[in-house]
């Protein structure tokens, strides 16, 4: 509905929420805060003005960047709870806007001041009745004539003055409580990015993994090389054996070639003794050592790894919660 303007609005209808006007109150300079807005850690507001001058007052000793008071790193403490605030090195500008808390103070001064010649607003019905009452009922400021012989006649009204007062009261209310809310918002938003920060920095469980994957990887190093020298030793041995018997069989064979050729001679001597003295030679010659069956298997050097390889499959992260680090169910065991 369009209301045509008559006379000057009352007094009161102009002034503001105490409430909400408390919550914009910068604890230092005890002004409505002026932007840029910070949000200290412990969830208080200040002007970054103000939070300079603060930190300035705190630390006298510490030199100023350029022209501009802005310091990088040190501490203060929050005005309103004496909370420790630490600095990064970005200094003040290391503090986080209070966006919200800046677009109400836009809002708020965007409120509108109305001036003394402004009229008050008149009835379109009853251009020489201004709204004065609020129907409840239709919910819709009109006039007194409206009510009395208009189409509000039957409806229940309220002075405007006080469902003025009353709305904007409660406005104003939900206005601070959404201030207050929005520290408890900052507080979460806090917390989720340590939250973030913590879960980002796993290079400390990423080290502590590598670790323990590397002892595992010295061991079976270390065992392999056991275990082939060991099969070395063995190999080295059997062979020095077989390449014995094979020089001693060689010189055997030599001596028996010899032997053959002294008994074919002997066929042709004449003497008995000499006859029977060579044919002595050769029997003492012809004992000859072997290898016993099977002596060349390496049957026995194999490992049965699958019970190792199931267990080394099985291994997972100490912990209650299953992630799907793994196709297959949570493994019961734990690796210390």
């Amino acid at each position: 509905m369009n209301f045509p303007l008559g006379r000057k609005l009352l007094p009161g209808e102009t002034g503001p929420n105490e409430s909400l006007e408390k919550q914009l109150i910068c604890p230092i300079c005890l002004e409505m805060f002026t932007k840029p807005v910070v949000i200290l850690p412990c969830q208080h507001n200040l002007c970054r003005k103000c939070a300079n001058d603060v930190f300035q007052a705190s630390n006298p000793l510490w030199q100023s960047r350029g022209s501009a008071a802005v310091s990088a790193g040190g501490r203060f403490r929050c005005p309103s709870c004496r909370h420790e605030v630490v600095l990064d090195r970005h200094g003040i500008f290391g503090l986080q806007r209070n966006l919200l808390v800046e677009n109400i103070i836009d809002i708020y001064k965007q409120e509108p001041v109305r001036p003394k010649s402004e009229l008050q607003v008149m009835c379109e019905e009853h251009e020489d009745e201004k709204i004065n009452i609020y129907c409840l009922s239709c919910e819709t400021p009109t006039c007194s004539m409206c009510k009395v012989f208009g189409p509000h006649r039957d409806c229940e009204v309220a002075p405007l003055q006080v469902v003025y007062d009353r709305q904007k009261t409660e406005l104003g209310d939900r206005i601070a409580m959404l201030v207050a809310g929005n520290d408890r918002i900052q507080a979460v938003i806090t917390q989720l990015e340590g939250t973030g920060r913590t879960i980002e920095n796993g290079r400390r469980q990423k080290e502590q993994l590598c670790a323990r994957f590397d002892v595992l990887f010295d061991v079976l190093e270390q065992r392999k090389k056991e275990l082939v020298e060991c099969v070395s030793r063995e190999q080295d041995s059997k062979l020095g054996r077989v390449r014995t018997l094979i020089r001693h069989h060689g010189d055997h064979l030599e001596s028996t070639a010899k032997l053959v050729e002294a008994a074919i001679q002997s066929m042709e001597e004449p003497q008995m003794a000499v006859f029977l003295q060579v044919i002595t030679d050769a029997a003492l010659g012809s004992d000859v050592e072997q290898t016993e069956p099977g002596y060349e298997s390496m049957a026995r050097f194999v490992i049965d790894a699958d019970p190792i390889v199931s267990v080394l499959r099985a291994i997972n992260f100490q912990t209650g919660r299953w992630f799907g680090c793994h196709p297959g169910p949570a493994p019961i065991l734990i690796w210390k």
